[in-house]
């Protein structure tokens, strides 16, 4: 092989990669998008403000805690929008750490 066509075959790899990648964000957004959207059908403005506050810095905890509240929505659990205080609850709940304790015999 030549150096133009070793040349042509890499930038058409990294074509077919940076396409994959921007295909994958642009799902990422999509989903993103979907949760927040859902998320503000069953939270208050001071609580939505909470809950993306959380998400700037704890994302894990973000996902889970917008996870149970699409699920109690779909379920009908909850039957109007939750405040920050129930927010607040339930962040804490969902972040509270399992404490794991080793005996020595």
């Amino acid at each position: 092989m030549d150096q133009e066509e070793i040349r042509q075959r890499k930038l058409n790899e990294l074509r077919e990669k940076y396409s994959i990648q921007a295909e994958q964000q642009q799902k990422q957004i999509e989903l993103e998008n979907q949760v927040d959207l859902a998320l503000k059908t069953v939270l208050s403005d001071e609580a939505k403000t909470r809950l993306f506050n959380v998400k700037l810095v704890n994302k894990e905890l973000y996902f889970k805690t917008a996870q149970n509240l699409i699920y109690l929505a779909k379920s009908g659990k909850i039957q109007v929008k939750l405040n920050d205080m129930e927010v607040k609850r339930l962040l804490e709940q969902l972040s509270a750490k399992r404490e794991i304790t080793i005996k020595r015999k």
